[in-house]
């Protein structure tokens, strides 16, 4: 029988031995009929005349410098949507971990905001895609299929001065797995500004058989015209120098062409696997810096690997004699991939004053 684990309009008239469950703030455990029985939580006060199962606790308080464990599930199955908002004067010093099994590495690292492709919660953007919706007034969604054969552990860290308050869910099926199962990862990195003539590094140091499924870039410009000549390159399998997959253009390898621009001006766009989901074009004033962030899911075309993986980006403007620019940018990513354990371990992510956005 079908167990469910990657449904879609094809699979979803077969039955299925999979239990759907679920963890929010109403019930932490996710078991089976023990949700809406709070009786304290941050919606007490407002449920005073109603009692018992009137939205009693719809969201928990995560304290500055505190760290707060969203799910700690104890199964085999799979997280198949993960919703969240909430409370907070920036998602950069909200620090989202995800654990598989009985590893003490996280396989997902990275500020929450930059994981749902929206560093700046103050400038929305709405994101259309399978992977990933942000949806008024930044309901942030989370599609991504994530197995485990044992356990899931998901927490935040606010590594802010001031509470944050988080409302979340998580949906996930309790089914049995595949024997041989690649485990979703996501990493965060940011170079503010990037050393002259050196490529970018979206993700180093990947370890173990897997398929890399995705890029989210938040690209801060500091020259003046256009910014996206670099080429992406994937280095797998053992590549030095040179790499496997070597891209022509970086809107090009965000499925877009001749520099977003129609008309004279830079045109969002947000679709199921690409999107320029923001441009942040400044004030002309104090706001002076232009900021784009960019997603590019390879859902339809993953890159598989064997044994490891790197994947860099160029940073290329044009000088007035039609020359490339190495450009020196504000550049941060995210870079998203399947992969067997064990982990990498990668180095500390910057502090908190390195990662907030001016």
């Amino acid at each position: 029988m079908f167990n469910g684990l990657c449904a879609d309009l094809n699979d979803i008239s077969k039955l299925s031995f999979a239990k759907t469950r679920s963890v929010c703030p109403e019930n932490f455990t996710g078991e089976k009929g023990k949700a809406g029985m709070a009786e304290t939580g941050t919606g007490a006060s407002c449920a005073r005349d109603l009692g018992r199962g009137w939205k009693i606790s719809p969201s928990v308080p995560v304290p500055a410098h505190t760290t707060f464990t969203l799910c700690d599930i104890q199964a085999e199955g799979a997280i198949k949507h993960f919703w969240i908002t909430g409370a907070t004067n920036c998602w950069r010093w909200l620090i989202l971990r995800m654990y598989w099994d009985d590893s003490d590495i996280p396989a997902v690292e990275c500020p929450l905001g930059d994981f749902f492709c929206t560093p700046n919660a103050e400038v929305y953007a709405q994101i259309n895609s399978l992977a990933v919706c942000v949806n008024p007034k930044v309901g942030l969604n989370c599609y991504w299929t994530m197995p485990f054969k044992k356990r899931a552990r998901i927490t935040l860290e606010n590594i802010n001065d001031s509470d944050a308050t988080i409302y979340y869910q998580i949906d996930y099926i309790e089914t049995k797995l595949e024997d041989e199962i690649a485990y979703f990862c996501a990493r965060f990195n940011r170079v503010n500004p990037l050393p002259y003539k050196t490529d970018y590094t979206i993700i180093d140091g990947i370890k173990g058989k897997g398929q890399y499924v995705g890029t989210h870039l938040f690209w801060g410009v500091n020259n003046n015209g256009w910014w996206g000549e670099g080429e992406i390159k994937f280095f797998m399998d053992g590549d030095t120098e040179f790499p496997t997959i070597c891209g022509t253009g970086t809107e090009d390898y965000f499925c877009g062409a001749y520099n977003f621009d129609v008309n004279g001006k830079y045109t969002e766009f947000s679709s199921p696997y690409t999107g320029l989901s923001k441009v942040m074009r400044g004030n002309g004033l104090y706001d002076v810096s232009q900021r784009f962030a960019l997603y590019r899911w390879h859902i339809t075309d993953p890159i598989y690997f064997e044994n490891d993986l790197r994947v860099t980006i160029q940073a290329l403007g044009w000088r007035k004699d039609g020359k490339y620019l190495p450009l020196q940018d504000d550049i941060s990513s995210v870079a998203y991939w399947y992969q067997t354990a064990p982990f990498t371990e990668f180095p500390p992510l910057p502090d908190k004053d390195y990662l907030e956005i001016i």
